[in-house]
């Protein structure tokens, strides 16, 4: 729910047309009980009202305090528009839109200031004069401020007359809009949900047990006179009555008086026994009858005593249960639909144990003043658990919008959903950002890697190849000096001696230096046969250490 700027409607303050447009409006007076705050109203009172349109009658007693509070305002209307110096009108202002309705006292023609004017008190002249306004109060200014857009409420408290007339000035605070948005929301989910309980009785004063008969006992060395029977007859049919299962604060007003009545009783009986002992030491069978109904109706207020602390202790804490109960299932509720909002992120709404139930429960007595303090606790913190969780959904929007394929980088989305939407939306952009670089250096790593892996790779085929080119090549050497060792072999001269283990042929016998100036450089066989010849190798190695000294060359 959101303010809406009012119009201006032509419908008299008190009228009946305005009782009834206020019935189907979240009104600014009425806002302090919305969110359990106002000091005449609480909030289940506010929502049986709305939910049944029925309004307490206003007595005679009221109908002059209000009366009294009317000529006050138009007594200090003058005194307000001499010291704004400008005409003040009272305007009711209706948001139709948002379900919203401010009465006002006094608004300027131009709607930048308006007016409000309370009866003075004592307590309300020491929060003027401390510059600050209760709750009860500020509220529904704030509500008029939504509403009529102005940008100061001249707030006034007299009887109608300047000697005893206090001013403040408030000023527009739009941040103090939302709370009373949120808390009218959650109202209007509550009355939708509203049954209505049983009809409350007036406040529970407690009816004592019907009176016993006066108990008169004479003796005169024995009974002459007595209406004992009767009276025991009598007290034992009352004590019998009396209800000790309770319930209804009627109930604990009601044992509450049997309790004095009890007691009541007691002295009486003790007072007629002194009576009687007085007047003769033995009377056996009247003192015990009187013992016998002094103690049945002791032991009746013991129990009754008793069942009024456990069973008023018994009911707050169902009270008090009940409301920790309804706490957790609405928080429960939201904190899931927020995770799957989210996605499935875990979230956690608060960190703290819950609303203090019992702490608001401290001091009240009756059995509808406990529940009303509950209601109000747990109204305001579901309207605390709205709140954040609209921020909460304002960072999953965000999220959803521009991290849809980076929630991996969220996983501690609990934590930081509560941040104010601006600094979140610094953090999405910030690890978007990171990630993105981090994934660059990544990518350019692996490319690199790669790179670097072919051109390994080029290196070592490189090689291979020159291996293989050079093994053919060997593999020719050796084909074209076979065929030269059998040219050869015609014109050689007779063979030395090969070493030992080596067969000599003419192809092994290198040539003398005359014949190798004559031909100018020795042939591949002759090199390869001085080098079996000195190293004692066989020719393959040799021809093998050759090939290796070539590829290094190459390489």
């Amino acid at each position: 729910m959101k303010f809406n700027l009012g119009k201006i409607v032509n419908v008299k303050q008190g009228s009946p047309e305005w009782l009834q447009l206020r019935a189907k409006r979240f009104t600014a007076s009425e806002a302090p009980a919305a969110q359990g705050k106002s000091k005449y109203l609480s909030r289940n009172e506010l929502k049986k009202q709305k939910a049944t349109g029925l309004v307490p009658d206003v007595d005679s007693h009221q109908q002059r305090i209000f009366d009294d509070g009317h000529r006050a305002e138009a007594a200090a209307r003058p005194i307000a528009e001499a010291k704004i110096d400008d005409e003040l009108f009272p305007v009711v202002l209706d948001d139709a839109e948002g379900g919203f309705l401010a009465s006002m006292d006094g608004l300027t023609m131009c709607r930048t200031i308006g007016w409000e004017h309370k009866w003075l008190s004592a307590e309300l002249a020491a929060q003027i004069d401390a510059g600050q306004l209760d709750d009860h109060y500020m509220i529904q200014l704030d509500q008029q401020f939504a509403l009529s857009g102005a940008k100061r409420i001249l707030f006034t408290a007299s009887d109608g007359t300047e000697e005893n007339c206090k001013h403040l000035w408030v000023e527009r605070d739009e941040s103090r809009f939302k709370p009373i948005e949120s808390a009218w929301e959650q109202f209007a989910k509550d009355l939708a949900e509203y049954e209505a309980p049983e009809a409350e009785q007036p406040k529970a004063e407690g009816k004592a047990p019907d009176a016993l008969p006066a108990l008169s006992v004479q003796v005169q060395g024995m009974v002459t006179a007595s209406n004992l029977k009767a009276f025991e007859e009598s007290a034992r049919s009352t004590l019998a009555n009396i209800k000790t299962d309770l319930q209804t604060d009627n109930d604990f007003a009601d044992a509450e008086k049997a309790v004095k009545f009890c007691k009541d009783v007691e002295k009486r009986l003790d007072s007629a026994k002194e009576n009687v002992l007085g007047q003769m030491q033995t009377v056996d069978e009247v003192v015990r009858s009187i013992d016998g109904i002094r103690e049945e109706t002791r032991q009746i207020r013991l129990k009754l005593d008793k069942a009024v602390k456990e069973q008023k202790e018994s009911r707050k804490l169902e009270i008090l249960k009940a409301a920790q109960s309804a706490h957790n299932k609405y928080y429960t509720a939201l904190e899931s639909a927020l995770e799957d909002e989210a996605g499935g992120l875990a979230i956690t709404i608060k960190d703290d144990s819950g609303p203090d139930f019992a702490g608001a429960m401290k001091g009240l007595r009756t059995i509808s003043s406990l529940q009303s303090a509950c209601d109000d606790t747990l109204a305001a913190a579901k309207i605390e658990l709205n709140e954040i969780a609209e921020q909460i959904r304002s960072n999953i929007r965000q999220l959803n919008e521009h991290a849809v394929d980076y929630k991996f980088l969220f996983r501690d989305f609990g934590r930081i959903s509560k941040m104010p939407s601006e600094d979140f939306a610094t953090i999405v952009k910030s690890r978007i950002a990171e990630h993105k670089e981090a994934e660059r250096k990544r990518l350019d790593a692996e490319r690199e890697k790669i790179r670097q892996e072919e051109e390994a790779k080029a290196r070592q085929e490189a090689q291979r190849e020159a291996m293989e080119a050079e093994k053919a090549r060997a593999a020719k050497v050796r084909a074209e000096q076979a065929a030269t060792d059998q040219d050869s072999a015609k014109h050689s001269r007779p063979a030395t001696k090969a070493p030992e283990g080596r067969s000599e042929t003419p192809a092994d016998v290198p040539r003398t230096t005359e014949e190798l100036w004559q031909g100018h450089s020795p042939s591949a066989n002759e090199i390869i046969a001085v080098l079996v010849n000195h190293y004692g190798a066989d020719r393959d190695t040799v021809i093998g250490w050759l090939a290796g000294l070539e590829l290094q060359e190459a390489a």
